[in-house]
C-alpha cells in the first residue's frame, strides 16, 4: 500500500453499522480465544497445596485452638492455593516427636513450643521458656525479631542441629502458674522430693530446688496425678488447665512463678517444602505468624480470667506463690544459668544476648511507664497481696 492509500485508509471514517458489528465480533472472538488459551493455566495454578499441620496439644486445649487460628489466617489469605489441615497431638506423632516429623517430611508443619526440643539442646528452651530477667513474653518476641534472637535460632536449627526446618516465634504467654498441689506451698522446702511435672529449663530449675521432675505431654498430666504418679504439676494457664481436667484431681492452684515467667509458641515448617512455595505464599505463611500472635494476645485477655472464675466455682482454692519461694527460684536460676552456660557455649551466648535486651527494655520501661498498680488501686481497688 502506498503512503497515499495508507493515509486515506486511516482517514476513512467507520460509519457503517455492519462494519461496526464486524469489528466488535472480531474483537469478541479474539478475547474469547485468549481466555480459552489461558484457562488451563489458571486451573493449574489454583490446584491447592494441602499440608498436614499438627499441633503438640490435645484437641480440647485452647493451645490447639491457637494453632487453628493461625491456620485459618493462612487458608483465607492463601485464596485456595494453600491449605493447612490442622491435627491435634498424637494424630500422626506424639507431642515430643513433632519436630522430627516436620524435618523428615512426615508432617509439613506444626505448632508447639521450643521447650519440647530441650532434649536435643537445652538452648532450645531459651527461645521459649527464657530466664526470668524481669521481661515479658512480648519482650522476648522483640528480641527475636529485632535483636539477635532469630539469627541465633537459625544458627541452632541450621548449623548445630542441622534439621530441615524453618520457623518463627509467636504468641506471647503470660506468667504460668506454679501449678496444682495437694496442699498450699508456703515454703521452698516443700518442693523437696515432690514428684512434679514441668518441661524445658523449668525441669532444671525445679530439680535444683529439690523436686523430682517428670517431663510429659499435656494430655498425660491429669491421669498421672490421678494415679499418684505425680504429686503436683503445672501446664500453662487457667483455660488449658480447666480443659485438661486439673480441678478433678487437685483443689489447690498456686499462681505466679519464675519457673516459666513467660513463654512463646513456635510455628515450624519443613524447610524444603517451604522454600519450594511461590514467594507470595511464603509471605502469607510468615506474616500470618505475626497476625495470629497479636490475636492470641487479645483472646487470652477474655478467656483466661473467665476460666479462672470457672475453676474457683469447682471448689478450687487459688493462692499466690509466696515471695520466699519466688526468691528461691531466682537463686536456682543463678545456678543453672551459670552451669549450663559453662557446659554449652552456645547456650551462654543466647543468655547474654537475652540479658542485654532485657536490661535495655526493662530499664526503659521502668523510666517511661506510669506505675499501673497505683492507678489500679485508685480506680479499681486492686492491690497485690504479695
Amino acid at each position: 500500500m502506498t503512503r497515499k492509500s495508507l493515509t486515506a485508509a486511516k482517514a476513512e471514517p467507520v460509519t457503517s453499522t455492519a462494519t461496526r458489528r464486524k469489528f466488535l465480533k472480531a474483537a469478541t472472538s479474539a478475547a474469547a480465544g485468549g481466555a480459552a488459551l489461558a484457562a488451563p493455566m489458571i486451573a493449574k495454578s489454583q490446584t491447592p497445596i494441602v499440608w498436614r499441620f499438627q499441633s503438640t496439644w490435645p484437641a480440647k486445649d485452647i493451645f490447639h485452638e491457637y494453632a487453628q487460628d493461625y491456620a485459618r489466617r493462612v487458608n483465607e489469605m492463601g485464596g485456595g492455593r494453600l491449605r493447612l489441615d490442622v491435627l491435634p497431638a498424637g494424630a500422626v506423632v506424639g507431642a515430643f516427636g513433632m519436630q522430627d516429623a516436620v524435618s523428615s517430611g512426615v508432617l509439613d508443619g506444626g505448632h508447639g513450643v521450643c521447650a519440647y526440643w530441650y532434649g536435643k539442646n537445652k538452648a532450645f528452651s531459651l527461645f521459649g521458656t527464657a530466664p526470668a530477667f524481669g521481661w515479658s513474653a512480648n519482650d522476648l518476641l522483640g528480641w527475636f525479631y529485632y535483636g539477635d534472637g532469630e539469627k541465633l535460632y537459625n544458627e541452632l536449627l541450621n548449623d548445630i542441629l542441622k534439621v530441615n526446618v524453618v520457623g518463627w516465634l509467636t504468641g506471647p504467654m503470660p506468667t504460668q502458674p506454679l501449678g496444682w498441689f495437694k496442699k498450699p506451698i508456703t515454703d521452698a522446702a516443700q518442693m523437696q522430693k515432690l514428684k512434679y511435672r514441668t518441661v524445658g529449663l523449668a525441669a532444671d530449675l525445679m530439680n535444683e530446688m529439690g523436686a523430682a521432675v517428670t517431663i510429659m505431654g499435656g494430655a498425660d498430666i491429669v491421669p498421672a496425678m490421678d494415679r499418684g504418679v505425680l504429686d503436683a504439676a503445672e501446664f500453662n494457664n487457667p483455660s488449658s488447665d480447666l480443659a485438661l481436667g486439673f480441678p478433678d484431681v487437685s483443689k489447690v492452684y498456686m499462681l505466679q512463678s519464675f519457673h516459666q515467667d513467660m513463654e512463646c509458641f513456635e510455628i515450624i515448617f519443613n524447610k524444603a517444602k517451604y522454600n519450594a512455595l511461590p514467594k507470595e505464599l511464603q509471605a502469607i505463611v510468615k506474616y500470618a505468624v505475626e497476625a495470629a500472635s497479636a490475636d492470641m494476645s487479645w483472646k487470652l485477655q477474655k478467656r483466661y480470667p473467665e476460666d479462672l472464675a470457672k475453676i474457683e466455682k469447682q471448689g478450687v482454692k487459688v493462692y499466690e506463690t509466696p515471695k520466699s519461694v519466688l526468691n528461691a527460684q531466682l537463686a536456682a536460676w543463678d545456678k543453672i544459668l551459670a552451669r549450663l552456660s559453662q557446659e554449652n557455649k552456645f547456650f551462654g551466648r543466647v543468655v547474654e544476648s537475652q540479658k542485654a535486651w532485657a536490661k535495655t527494655i526493662v530499664g526503659w520501661r521502668a523510666l517511661n511507664e506510669s506505675p499501673r498498680e497505683l492507678a489500679a488501686s485508685h480506680f479499681l481497688g486492686l492491690k497485690r497481696t504479695t
